[in-house]
C-alpha cells in the first residue's frame, strides 16, 4: 500500500485517498462524513458552467460548503471554454482550492451535449477548455476515462494533453465510456497515463476495499486512489484503507441525518436519507423488506426510527419482527 501525504501544486493533502464527485450524492453532509472517516479530499457533485452563468439556484445549492471543509474541491462540466473560464473566475467558485473538469461522465444526456466523456473525442476543444480554465489562476485537474469504446487506447495521449494545457492533476477512470461502471478496470492504461506525465495521477474504478486499493497502487503506480460507489454502500471504506477504526452505522447514520436536515431541510433530508439507508443495507438480512418500509417513511423521524432498528448495536432486526 502507498498511503502518503500528497502535494497538488502547493495544495497539501493529509493523504491520497479521495472521495469522487457523484451526482445526487456528494453533498456537504455526505462529504463531511467521508472526511471524518479519513478521505484526504472530497469532491462535490458536478456543477454546470452554463448553470452558473445563468444564475441557476440548483448550481448554487450544489456548491454549498462551510469554513471547516478544507481543502475544498469541486467538479465543473461544460463544453464552452469561455464559460468554463468564467465559472472558474466566478465568486461562487472562489472558496474552492481545486476545480476538476469532468471529461469522464458517460451518461447520454451529458455526452449528447458534447460534455463529459464526449470531450475525449474532441481533443482540441478539450485542450482549449483546460487551458482557459488554467488561465483563471485556479488549480485545475481533469477526470477522464481510458477511452470511448472497447479497444480504444488514448489514456496516455490524453493525459499528456491535459498536463500540457495546464492541469496540475488528473484522475483516470479505468473503463471506457461504453462500459459505464461495469466490467474490469484497465490497469495497463492507467499505468501508461501515469508514466506519460509528471503531475499526480489518481486511479479510479473498481476500488471497493483495502484489497482493491492495494491492487490499484501495485498495478498502476498511481499517486492516489479515488473512491466512488463503494463509499455509497460503506463510507467506512476510507477508514479501512487508512487502517483506522471503523465506526458502525448506528453511530454514523443519526449524525448524517441531522446534518442533512440542518443544511437542506426536512423534505430533502427525508428523501435523501431513505436512499442512503437503502445503500447501507446492502448484504443485510431482510434488506428488500427493510427498503420497502424505509420508502414509506414520510418524515425524518420515521427514517430515524427504521434506521435505529436496522443499524442498532445488536445488528439488523429481522423485518418479520414487529416494528
Amino acid at each position: 500500500m502507498r498511503i502518503h501525504e500528497l502535494d497538488i501544486a502547493g495544495l497539501k493533502l493529509a493523504n491520497n485517498v479521495f472521495l469522487a464527485p457523484m451526482a445526487g450524492y456528494t453533498n456537504f453532509s455526505f462529504r463531511k462524513m467521508c472526511r471524518g472517516l479519513g478521505a484526504g479530499l472530497a469532491f462535490n457533485e458536478m456543477v454546470s458552467a452554463k448553470g452558473l452563468a445563468f444564475g441557476g439556484e440548483e448550481s448554487r445549492r450544489l456548491l454549498y460548503t462551510e469554513a471547516d471543509e478544507s481543502p475544498k474541491a469541486m467538479q465543473l462540466f461544460g463544453s464552452e471554454p469561455v464559460l468554463m473560464r468564467a465559472a472558474c473566475e466566478s465568486e461562487e467558485l472562489s472558496p474552492f482550492d481545486l476545480i476538476d473538469i469532468n471529461m469522464g461522465c458517460p451518461m447520454p444526456k451529458i455526452v449528447r451535449n458534447g460534455e463529459g466523456n464526449a470531450l475525449m473525442e474532441n481533443p482540441k476543444l478539450a485542450e482549449r477548455i483546460v487551458s482557459e480554465c488554467a488561465k483563471s489562476g485556479k488549480r485545475i485537474s481533469v477526470k477522464f476515462r481510458v477511452g470511448v469504446c472497447e479497444g480504444d487506447r488514448r489514456a496516455a495521449e490524453f493525459a499528456k494533453l491535459c498536463e500540457g494545457a495546464g492541469a496540475c492533476m488528473i484522475t483516470v477512470h479505468g473503463r471506457t465510456r461504453d462500459k459505464i461502471y461495469a466490467g474490469p478496470v484497465d490497469f495497463g492504461q492507467i499505468r501508461e497515463a501515469k508514466e506519460a506525465v509528471k503531475i499526480p495521477v489518481i486511479g479510479n474504478g473498481g476500488v471497493w476495499n483495502d484489497k482493491d486499493a492495494r491492487k490499484m497502487f501495485e498495478n498502476t503506480g498511481v499517486d492516489g486512489v479515488m473512491i466512488a460507489r463503494a463509499a455509497l454502500y460503506r463510507p467506512q471504506v476510507f477508514a479501512e484503507i487508512l487502517e483506522r477504526e471503523e465506526p458502525p452505522f448506528s453511530e454514523l447514520f443519526p449524525v448524517q441525518l441531522q446534518e442533512t436536515k440542518r443544511l437542506y431541510g426536512e423534505h430533502f433530508a427525508c428523501v435523501f436519507m431513505r436512499k442512503m439507508a437503502a445503500f447501507y443495507l446492502k448484504g443485510r438480512r431482510g434488506a428488500a423488506e427493510w427498503k420497502r418500509r424505509l420508502f414509506t417513511a414520510q418524515t425524518t423521524e420515521e427514517v430515524a426510527k427504521y434506521a435505529a432498528e436496522i443499524f442498532g448495536e445488536g445488528g439488523a432486526a429481522s423485518p418479520s419482527e414487529e416494528t
